[in-house]
């Protein structure tokens, strides 16, 4: 047993905060971007917000103040060279998007619901029980209790609890409380007043068949004309299968693009969207401060802390930017044609062809592409949704997504009253100079939440 000394040399990587930090702004969205800018201007004095950004001489002077020059913040992610893209880049700031980012609270079905049993004429025995209703129903309004089930909770008797949900089933909308789609739509019918007995056969018997749109069958089995039958479609049509949805009480979502692609002449421009995004430097007052040599050591410490914070925050917002930059134009230079021409033109792309293009590694370009929207001339679109695998379609690679659009087009150009199956899809695909198989057709068709040709038919 002795005790020795052995020198080893090794390589590892450090995660430092500040790292981290760099790495976590690369994956953020414009409006976490925006949030985090003003989470650290709470915390950090040192940071203030400027109209102009007109900090970059103050910083260049700080780090020289501070030691922080020497720090290659060009490299400290990645090597970032752009070659040459073929597309013109500039920034300007007119021709933005505007936003509705202000909306009123719509109240929820439950709320709704609520304040009509609290303007209804029953006993509060009798409310308790609507109570106990009105919480039991789905977003779409439909009962997931049974009346045993309710009555029990509530300690009355069956006959008790039906009669008041046939009240609450008179509550706006018309058809709520509901216990399965027949009797929603017998609801609404009898509520309207419509006095078509075919209408009441085919909710009572005959909506599986309705769904197959098997309109023939209905009529030869009721002994009606085929036009009565459809007369009374036309109707069933007409009523709300969901009556709760139109309350629904889910936030609505906002996205602001991250990336605008303009048509310029007969160029495409690549604009970084920064309007909302706050232009940082660092106070002059703190930084007159830290030069003060009477400041005690603990009070110095606290301003460089928050200095090289300060610092690092404003250097990783630009070198995100910079970084999603790139990106955006080497994607939008390998998706030209989809500029052009739109989806059903994107060639197959993956992350390691941009990552190369630009020298990154591709957990880089995956980061950077996470949560971002570009605005483009055929709508908005997440980056990430220009990476498409390509599949053998023929006699060239084409991009799974573009395959989709060129199967969506050909469906809405169809005659509705005689659909393509997925067998004749693939013939016009085959012109299109598109080759794969049926089964390839038919999983793009389920994917993108297309019935078969059976049920797209028009029975009207």
């Amino acid at each position: 047993m002795e005790i020795k000394q052995h020198l080893r040399l090794t390589q590892q990587l450090v995660m430092t905060p500040q790292l981290q930090q760099a790495i976590k702004l690369l994956q953020l969205s414009q409006l976490e971007l925006i949030n985090v800018i003003k989470q650290e201007l709470e915390t950090n004095p040192l940071l203030e917000e400027v109209k102009e950004d007109n900090g970059q001489e103050i910083l260049e002077n700080l780090e020289e103040e501070q030691g922080l020059s020497g720090f290659d913040w060009e490299n400290y992610l990645n090597d970032f060279n752009l070659k040459e893209s073929g597309l013109e880049i500039e920034r300007r700031e007119e021709d933005t998007a505007s936003w509705e980012n202000f909306v009123s609270k719509s109240p929820s079905l439950t709320d709704y619901l609520l304040w009509q049993l609290n303007l209804s004429d029953l006993t509060e025995r009798e409310k308790k029980l609507g109570e106990i209703i009105i919480g039991n129903l789905d977003n779409n309004g439909y009962l997931k209790a049974s009346i045993e089930d309710l009555a029990k909770q509530a300690s009355v008797d069956k006959e008790q609890a039906a009669q008041i949900l046939y009240k609450i089933q008179q509550f706006d909308p018309i058809g709520v409380a509901a216990r399965d789609l027949k009797e929603c739509l017998l609801l609404q019918v009898r509520h309207l007043g419509i006095d078509n007995p075919v209408v009441e056969k085919i909710i009572k018997h005959h909506l599986h068949r309705l769904g197959k749109k098997d309109l023939k069958g209905i009529a030869k089995i009721l002994k009606v004309p085929i036009e009565e039958v459809k007369e009374a479609v036309k109707i069933i049509l007409s009523l709300e299968p969901k009556p709760g949805r139109l309350y629904s009480d889910e936030a609505p979502i906002y996205i602001i693009p991250d990336v605008y692609v303009y048509k310029m002449d007969n160029d495409f421009v690549v604009v970084l969207n920064e309007e909302r995004l706050p232009q940082l430097r660092i106070n002059d007052y703190y930084r007159v401060l830290a030069k003060d040599n009477d400041l005690p050591s603990s009070v110095r410490e606290f301003i460089q802390n928050k200095f090289r914070a300060a610092v690092w925050l404003i250097k990783s917002i630009r070198q995100r930017q910079k970084t999603l930059y790139q990106v955006a134009c080497s994607i939008f230079k390998f998706q030209r044609e989809f500029l052009e021409k739109g989806v059903s033109h994107l060639r197959p792309l993956i992350l390691k062809d941009v990552a190369e293009d630009l020298g990154l590694h591709e957990s880089t370009v995956s980061r950077v592409t996470s949560n971002k929207y570009a605005q483009t001339p055929h709508g908005l679109f997440e980056l990430k949704f220009f990476f498409n695998p390509g599949i053998n379609a023929g006699q060239n690679n084409v991009a799974s997504a573009s395959v989709k659009e060129n199967i969506r087009e050909i469906i809405e150009g169809e005659d509705p009253r005689a659909p393509y199956s997925d067998k004749e899809i693939v013939a016009l695909l085959y012109k299109r100079g598109i080759k794969i198989a049926r089964r390839t057709v038919s999983k793009y068709r389920e994917s993108m939440g297309i019935l078969p040709s059976n049920q797209r038919r028009k029975i009207i």
